[in-house]
């Protein structure tokens, strides 16, 4: 159901994205899709690490942990280069 959930709410932020994108550049428009798009796969990783974890799978855990520290570098770099007007 947690997975339902975020897939909506990634939904809704991408429609969001889209509306609001119109009165930025195309440029902007494309970096801040991107960067929500690296957000709720960060989630939904960090969602599949807890069901990890709640099945005794340490392994696994980590790995999607891993995974999903690194999404979340790359949404925090597009929005480093939005903010710069990159």
């Amino acid at each position: 159901m947690k997975f339902g959930k975020t897939a909506i709410i990634a939904s809704a932020a991408a429609a969001a994205l889209s509306l609001s994108a119109c009165a930025e550049s195309e440029q902007e428009a494309q970096e801040d899709l991107a960067e929500q798009e690296m957000e709720s796969q960060e989630d939904l990783l960090e969602e599949q690490a807890d069901l990890a974890e709640a099945q005794g799978d340490e392994a696994t855990e980590e790995a999607l942990d891993a995974e999903a520290d690194a999404m979340g570098e790359m949404g925090d770099t597009a929005e480093d280069q939005v903010e710069e007007g990159y």
